[in-house]
């Protein structure tokens, strides 16, 4: 088998777990994805294989040659370059590094990663059957991701794959996200092969004194996730906010924040470049996060409440979609005080209605089959 994912950890780390669970069962399995990540699936103990580019390297080819900075950019300006990359630029370059691989290795079955449909289209190329595999909740039809939607639609019509891309063009979906808090037309159309939000991690230790903590005091977990941008003001706020609780605050920085940006931090802040996360979530009492997609999917399996700070993308409908099933709220673009996320934070982690939701969705969560489960199914789809 070959899995493949677009290399960014928000779009490899969802398939790990059913690509770990595969290799277990004792299939052959090779995943695809560009050389930053492959040091990444040697810690899986998966083999890599060198395909397409990461989503910085599409992005500065496409603009090179532009002196200004993504920042500079109108969302007018910038959409069609969103989609190109998306839905032109990174298709094409796995598909052509995809031909090769498939033709030697011969696979039964390609698993592709949603954002990365060019997979499939190397896998229809070569006629060898494919399925998708998601990295959360769906939107069908939805505006915001219509600037990459139709670029990749139009490819795979000009491929000849019959079908609609809303629905992976109806091949089996792997679908990581509880029902009740799917897109319920994605629910009703896809093919769908649900299987439990498994988060992984990087192995590595929880911070000194998670794990045999005293539960009497909450702890507040604070992550912005690892898209390379400048959060540090966000962040700021967020600490501000938060350690004014009676609560101690762990805060994941990222790969792109400097921590001497953030200052002297208060005594029950804790400041780390890097955690365990999918180990880390079921010891805390609340995450405020960006709304991905990993982040949001290892809550609803953890029973935590969420306090999300969408930036953009998918983060946006993750955040609807935490608030309208009333597991957390959101705070949208000025909306982010620090005396808003005192606030909203402070609500959440005594809110009994909220923790009623949140146990609820890691119960649906539990019974969904696991990757284990999942993996034992695969030969039926090659």
């Amino acid at each position: 088998m070959i899995f493949t994912s677009l290399a960014s950890y928000g779009h490899l780390y969802p398939l790990l777990p059913l690509a770990v669970a595969a290799r277990d069962a004792g299939h052959e399995v090779v995943f695809a994805t560009a050389a930053d990540f492959h040091p990444t699936l040697d810690k899986a103990g998966l083999e890599p294989a060198a395909a397409g580019i990461s989503i910085q390297q599409a992005f500065r080819e496409a603009f090179a040659g532009d002196p200004r900075a993504r920042d500079e950019v109108s969302e007018e300006e910038l959409n069609p370059i969103i989609g190109r990359a998306f839905g032109r630029t990174m298709p094409e370059r796995f598909m052509r590094d995809l031909a090769p691989l498939i033709d030697q290795r011969r696979p039964d079955l390609v698993v592709y990663e949603l954002a990365n449909p060019g997979g499939l289209f190397a896998a229809h190329a070569a006629g060898v059957p494919a399925m998708c595999h998601g990295f959360g909740r769906v939107t069908v039809g939805g505006e915001a991701g219509a600037v990459i939607r139709e670029p990749v639609a139009a490819f795979g019509a000009e491929l000849g794959i019959a079908g609609d891309a809303d629905f992976a063009w109806g091949r089996p979906f792997v679908d990581m996200c509880p029902p009740s808090v799917q897109d319920p037309e994605f629910l009703a159309g896809a093919r769908r092969v649900p299987v439990r939000p498994v988060g992984w991690s990087e192995p590595g230790d929880l911070p000194p004194g998670v794990a045999g903590r005293d539960r009497g005091r909450p702890l507040v977990y604070l992550t912005l996730g690892t898209t390379p941008m400048s959060q540090a003001h966000l962040l700021s706020s967020a600490v501000q906010g938060l350690a004014t609780l009676e609560a101690d605050v762990l805060v994941a920085t990222g790969p792109s924040v400097d921590v001497a940006a953030l200052g002297e931090v208060p005594p029950n802040v804790r400041l780390a470049a890097w955690v365990p996360q999918s180990e880390l979530l079921p010891h805390v009492d609340l995450v405020v996060h960006h709304g991905g997609s990993g982040t949001t999917m290892g809550a609803f399996a953890a029973g935590v409440p969420q306090l999300v700070l969408p930036q953009g993308a998918d983060q946006f409908s993750n955040a609807e979609a935490v608030t309208a099933v009333g597991a957390g709220n959101q705070l949208l673009g000025d909306e982010v005080t620090t005396e808003a996320v005192r606030d909203h934070a402070l609500r959440l982690l005594t809110d009994t209605a909220v923790r009623d939701v949140v146990r609820k969705l890691a119960d649906e969560a539990a019974a969904m089959p696991s990757p284990a489960d999942v993996a034992a199914t695969l030969p039926q789809y090659a």
